[in-house]
């Protein structure tokens, strides 16, 4: 494998660099130096876009405009339908670059995954007129999938659409709907075959948040953060028009949206980031606070995740190296996505140990706390790393089915 840069990819990623330096605003900058209790901007530009601040307000709506502007809101949709029709290594280099320098990503639940999902499955009518809108950042997209008694099963979920007319009346109940009280719009799956085998019962369509019979409720994590949801429909009436393929063939649409979200190429460059913060404070302004210098163990663990890295930066080589054939990741996508949210929370566990009892300290503000309690925080915020977009038992089970062709017990 050969993983310097061409000319060509050289070039662009000069050009992207320069890019990030000229307009990047001074909100969005450092923002992986931030401490978990630090005032917004936050970084996710979801959240931002509906702040109350305008000051945060204008940085998101500044840096959607930059973005824009260059046609890079989405580098990987067709020229045709107003992304930047980049090739898939230009792609990767975007993500990296875009990672590397901690700026926000526009809307990645609607670009990335919806728009794309659009792209391959939905109707000419369809893409006209959401994918527009997704490139202005004039809404933004949740994705409502997982529900209470479906989670990791989720083809066992039971919220009903049935078909009057031109419409579907939904009703049901979904959770953990990530960033949903800012999002206009979501992606929803719904049961229109009750009879059928669960797989082929379900039904993918597009639905306004904003729409009667909707109600949005906060979950608020162990972190105190409020970033996860409930979202109840009752009697919720969605246009046939947004439905997203066949009726009761929305599994299939679900599993292509599901395999754009677990290709996860930025995963590495952010914990690369993550480790050389750790080690660039524990030796610097806090060699007080550290272990680092007196365990051997620790930096033992910390070497190991290096490497851990590197592997992870070689599966996302591969994802690409997949895509650029034309074809869709999928166990492959999987092993990325179980490595990677299983060493970002390793990573985080080593942190917090790197620092002992200091680690103890949540309140960031406080003078003995290492990295404004960052680890602390992300340690407790790292729980849900192996269940979301996708529990690590669901990974191995694709993986072992669909990597290794072992038969389902």
């Amino acid at each position: 494998m050969e993983w310097s840069d061409t000319a060509e990819q050289a070039a662009f990623r000069a050009q992207v660099r320069s890019f990030l330096e000229e307009e990047l605003p001074p909100g969005y900058r450092n923002l992986d130096a931030r401490g978990p209790h630090d005032p917004p901007p936050t970084g996710d530009w979801r959240h931002d876009r509906k702040s109350k601040d305008p000051e945060v307000r204008r940085t998101a709506e500044g840096w959607g405009h930059a973005v824009g502007r260059r046609g890079w809101t989405a580098p990987h949709w067709p020229a045709s339908y107003g992304g930047a029709g980049l090739s898939v290594m230009e792609q990767f280099i975007f993500a990296e670059e875009v990672a590397a320098a901690a700026a926000p990503v526009i809307d990645p639940i609607g670009i990335r995954l919806m728009g794309s999902t659009l792209v391959i499955h939905g109707t000419e009518e369809q893409r006209r007129e959401h994918l527009p809108r997704m490139l202005a950042g004039d809404g933004g997209w949740a994705q409502c999938f997982s529900e209470p008694g479906a989670g990791s099963d989720l083809a066992s979920l039971s919220t009903r659409a049935v078909r009057d007319g031109d419409e579907y009346v939904v009703n049901g109940q979904k959770i953990w709907t990530s960033g949903g009280h800012d999002a206009d719009w979501a992606s929803l799956l719904v049961r229109t075959d009750p009879e059928a085998p669960k797989h082929r019962g379900i039904t993918f369509l597009m639905v306004d948040l904003r729409a009667p019979g909707i109600e949005v409720r906060p979950i608020v994590d162990a972190t105190g953060r409020h970033y996860v949801n409930e979202v109840f429909f009752e009697d919720v009436r969605i246009p046939v028009t947004n439905r997203v393929g066949e009726e009761n063939r929305g599994w299939y649409v679900a599993t292509t949206l599901l395999d754009f979200e677990r290709s996860n190429v930025s995963g590495a460059v952010v914990n690369r980031k993550t480790i050389r913060a750790l080690l660039d404070y524990a030796r610097g302004d806090g060699r007080r606070f550290s272990r680092l210098e007196r365990t051997g163990a620790l930096r033992q663990e910390l070497a190991h995740h290096v490497i851990q890295t590197e592997v992870q930066f070689n599966f996302s080589l591969r994802i690409a190296s997949i895509q650029a054939t034309g074809a869709v990741p999928n166990y492959e996508a999987s092993v990325n996505k179980m490595f990677g949210s299983e060493l970002g929370q390793t990573l985080q566990r080593t942190a917090t140990k790197v620092f002992g009892l200091y680690s103890g300290i949540w309140d960031g503000t406080h003078p003995l706390a290492p990295m404004k309690a960052r680890f602390t925080v992300g340690y407790v915020g790292s729980i849900p790393a192996t269940i979301a977009a996708g529990s690590s038992e669901i990974q191995r089970n694709v993986i072992a089915t669909r990597g290794l062709g072992l038969p389902r017990g």
